[in-house]
Protein backbone atom coordinates (compact mmCIF):
# COMPACT_ATOMS: atom_id res chain seq x y z
CA UNK A 1 0.00 0.00 0.00
CA UNK A 2 2.17 2.99 -1.35
CA UNK A 3 -0.52 5.72 -1.78
CA UNK A 4 -4.56 6.26 -0.35
CA UNK A 5 -6.78 8.76 -0.43
CA UNK A 6 -5.95 11.91 1.78
CA UNK A 7 -9.81 11.54 3.03
CA UNK A 8 -9.24 8.33 3.75
CA UNK A 9 -6.18 8.95 5.85
CA UNK A 10 -7.07 12.12 7.58
CA UNK A 11 -10.15 9.90 8.93
CA UNK A 12 -7.96 6.65 9.55
CA UNK A 13 -5.44 8.87 12.07
CA UNK A 14 -8.11 10.11 13.86
CA UNK A 15 -7.32 13.54 12.85
CA UNK A 16 -11.61 14.22 11.87
CA UNK A 17 -14.00 11.86 13.73
CA UNK A 18 -15.86 10.49 10.32
CA UNK A 19 -14.60 10.06 6.66
CA UNK A 20 -17.25 12.30 5.50
CA UNK A 21 -15.84 15.29 7.96
CA UNK A 22 -12.72 15.09 6.59
CA UNK A 23 -14.30 14.78 2.97
CA UNK A 24 -16.42 18.22 3.57
CA UNK A 25 -13.08 19.61 4.82
CA UNK A 26 -11.32 19.04 1.68
CA UNK A 27 -14.17 20.05 -0.57
CA UNK A 28 -14.04 23.71 1.85
CA UNK A 29 -10.36 23.68 1.03
CA UNK A 30 -9.06 23.45 4.32
CA UNK A 31 -6.91 20.45 3.79
CA UNK A 32 -3.13 21.56 1.87
CA UNK A 33 -0.39 20.24 0.27
CA UNK A 34 2.05 22.68 -0.36
CA UNK A 35 -0.19 25.52 -0.23
CA UNK A 36 -2.36 23.84 -2.84
CA UNK A 37 -5.61 22.60 -1.72
CA UNK A 38 -6.48 19.40 -2.74
CA UNK A 39 -9.37 17.45 -3.28
CA UNK A 40 -10.73 14.19 -1.27
CA UNK A 41 -9.21 11.78 -3.98
CA UNK A 42 -6.03 12.78 -3.81
CA UNK A 43 -4.02 10.27 -3.07
CA UNK A 44 -1.15 10.85 -0.80
CA UNK A 45 2.20 8.94 0.11
CA UNK A 46 4.76 8.88 2.64
CA UNK A 47 7.16 12.01 3.23
CA UNK A 48 4.60 14.53 2.28
CA UNK A 49 3.41 17.43 4.92
CA UNK A 50 -0.65 17.80 4.80
CA UNK A 51 -1.86 21.00 6.49
CA UNK A 52 -5.37 21.12 8.20
CA UNK A 53 -7.23 24.13 9.24
CA UNK A 54 -9.32 23.93 12.11
CA UNK A 55 -9.81 28.00 12.32
CA UNK A 56 -8.50 29.63 14.46
CA UNK A 57 -5.31 27.23 14.01
CA UNK A 58 -3.33 25.31 10.80
CA UNK A 59 -2.22 21.92 11.85
CA UNK A 60 1.00 20.66 10.04
CA UNK A 61 1.05 16.78 9.85
CA UNK A 62 3.86 14.76 7.86
CA UNK A 63 2.50 11.42 6.38
CA UNK A 64 4.71 8.48 7.74
CA UNK A 65 2.79 5.97 5.95
CA UNK A 66 -0.28 5.86 4.34
CA UNK A 67 -3.27 3.65 6.31
CA UNK A 68 -6.96 3.11 5.38
CA UNK A 69 -8.27 1.64 8.25
CA UNK A 70 -9.11 3.35 11.58
CA UNK A 71 -6.37 2.62 14.20
CA UNK A 72 -6.50 2.80 17.58
CA UNK A 73 -4.95 6.22 19.21
CA UNK A 74 -2.01 4.18 20.00
CA UNK A 75 -0.62 3.56 17.02
CA UNK A 76 -1.41 7.35 15.39
CA UNK A 77 2.43 8.01 15.63
CA UNK A 78 3.43 5.10 13.66
CA UNK A 79 1.34 6.67 10.56
CA UNK A 80 2.18 10.67 11.11
CA UNK A 81 4.17 13.31 12.99
CA UNK A 82 3.03 16.42 14.24
CA UNK A 83 4.83 19.12 13.15
CA UNK A 84 2.25 22.25 13.80
CA UNK A 85 4.58 25.12 15.01
CA UNK A 86 4.84 26.38 18.04
CA UNK A 87 2.96 29.90 17.10
CA UNK A 88 0.07 27.40 16.02
CA UNK A 89 -0.70 26.24 19.62
CA UNK A 90 0.02 29.91 21.13
CA UNK A 91 -2.87 31.03 18.78
CA UNK A 92 -5.62 28.29 19.97
CA UNK A 93 -4.73 28.94 23.91
CA UNK A 94 -5.10 33.21 23.18
CA UNK A 95 -8.11 32.31 21.37
CA UNK A 96 -9.29 30.14 24.63
CA UNK A 97 -8.84 32.67 27.15
CA UNK A 98 -10.14 35.58 25.01
CA UNK A 99 -13.24 33.16 23.92
CA UNK A 100 -15.11 34.65 26.81
CA UNK A 101 -14.71 38.40 25.70
CA UNK A 102 -16.32 38.08 22.50
CA UNK A 103 -18.93 36.26 22.87
CA UNK A 104 -21.41 35.23 19.85
CA UNK A 105 -24.59 36.67 19.50
CA UNK A 106 -27.35 34.85 20.82
CA UNK A 107 -25.42 33.06 23.30
CA UNK A 108 -27.01 35.02 26.38
CA UNK A 109 -25.62 36.05 29.17
CA UNK A 110 -22.30 34.90 30.78
CA UNK A 111 -22.88 32.40 33.61
CA UNK A 112 -20.65 33.09 37.10
CA UNK A 113 -17.70 31.89 36.24
CA UNK A 114 -17.70 33.44 32.54
CA UNK A 115 -18.26 36.81 34.33
CA UNK A 116 -15.52 35.97 36.95
CA UNK A 117 -12.99 35.49 34.39
CA UNK A 118 -14.14 38.88 32.56
CA UNK A 119 -13.50 40.36 35.62
CA UNK A 120 -10.51 38.97 36.21
CA UNK A 121 -8.70 39.78 33.18
CA UNK A 122 -9.87 43.28 32.61
CA UNK A 123 -8.36 43.75 36.28
CA UNK A 124 -5.22 42.78 34.89
CA UNK A 125 -5.57 45.70 32.09
CA UNK A 126 -4.15 48.88 33.22
CA UNK A 127 -6.50 51.72 34.33
CA UNK A 128 -5.42 54.10 32.78
CA UNK A 129 -6.79 52.82 29.69
CA UNK A 130 -10.14 52.55 30.42
CA UNK A 131 -10.00 56.26 32.19
CA UNK A 132 -11.76 58.35 29.20
CA UNK A 133 -11.80 61.81 31.50
CA UNK A 134 -8.45 62.40 30.58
Amino acid sequence: MEEVRIDKWLWAVRIFKTRTAASEACKKGRVLIGETAVKPSRNIRAGEVVQVRKPPVTYSFRVLAPAEKRMGAKMVPQYMENVTPEEQYEMLELNRISGFVDRQRGTGRPTKKERRDLDQFAGTIPGDLFNWDE
